[in-house]
């Protein structure tokens, strides 16, 4: 209307008596915010790359691309985003306050692995012009898997060290240590499930070389936790005894593992045509690195 202007109500603080400083003060810590978010989003593209380029530059993992059924390659990336969901809760790129930025911290995840995943790619002349589209997509989806963990990642393994009390208690819980477990089984299932060493090994080992890399396994993932001393090692609580420690957490840990290297086997058709005594021992050759990721992943994450 004629003689009337309108503007935000705090540009016009001043003229009600407003202090200017709390403008000033609402613009920095905008500011502020800005730049945190610029800082964990290079955080997670230099995780996305660190964590991610074992595969990258792995043949089978190229192979796989191309010959990995579209519905296990769908199924696989959908399944991811609740992983991301959680790891954003325990340990985002970025702070997060509800259940709103984990979802949006988890998609975020997802488009820099992808973008991470393709520059790599194309870098390494892995994908590039005269490729069809299908075989583009599905080496770059497949490699944004652990592109993707990566950079959720970066903001525990490579950011400043000033996480939240609340957010050290969701990881000290029984299902938040049950949980990095199985990512940590996840990521290094993942890294070595494409292989053919392992098929190979599960070739060569006998019934008594399975039960003896069973036994070593729950040996190594509870010494892991609870008794060498290292960095982020988890004290026994009072009133508890180790027996009982090592059933509820060791034990359970390594069954999740276990079945990560299942679905893992299964989603890059390893388990394709084997008779069950021959698929057990090829999950449990995998369930050895991935024991010792999962182990690993309560240590550090």
């Amino acid at each position: 209307m004629p003689g009337m202007s309108f503007s935000h109500p705090w540009t016009r603080s001043s003229a009600r008596g407003l202090p200017e400083s709390m403008d000033e003060g609402r613009v920095e810590r905008g500011r502020a915010a800005g730049r945190d978010f610029r800082v964990g989003l290079a955080r997670a593209f230099g995780g996305a790359i660190l964590f991610a380029l074992p595969l990258l530059m792995t043949m089978e993992m190229w192979s796989l691309g191309i010959t990995m059924g579209e519905a296990r390659l769908a199924l696989f990336l959908g399944l991811m985003l609740p992983v991301l969901g959680g790891l954003a809760y325990y340990a985002g790129f970025e702070e997060s306050f509800g259940w709103r930025d984990f979802v949006l911290n988890a998609l975020i995840a997802y488009a820099v692995g992808f973008v991470a995943a393709a520059a790599a790619l194309l870098l390494l002349n892995v994908v590039g012009p005269g490729m069809s589209a299908d075989e583009v997509v599905g080496k770059v989806a497949l490699q944004a898997v652990p592109a993707s963990i990566g950079a959720m990642l970066a903001r525990s393994q490579l950011g400043a060290q000033d996480e939240e009390q609340d957010e050290q208690r969701r990881r000290e819980s029984y299902g938040g240590a049950l949980f990095l477990a199985g990512v940590g089984a996840l990521f290094l299932a993942f890294n070595v499930a494409p292989t053919e060493e392992v098929v190979l090994i599960a070739q060569m080992m006998s019934g008594w070389h399975a039960v003896a890399l069973v036994v070593v396994s729950l040996l190594l993932m509870h010494a892991f936790v609870y008794a060498v001393e290292f960095r982020g090692q988890h004290p026994i609580a009072e009133g508890v005894s180790p027996w009982s420690e090592f059933l509820r957490l060791t034990v359970v840990a390594y069954a999740l593992a276990l079945l990560v290297c299942l679905y893992a086997l299964w989603t890059f058709g390893r388990a394709d045509g084997l008779a069950f005594p021959e698929l057990l021992i090829e999950t449990v050759v995998l369930g050895f690195p991935a024991s010792l990721g999962a182990a690993a992943a309560r240590l550090i994450l």
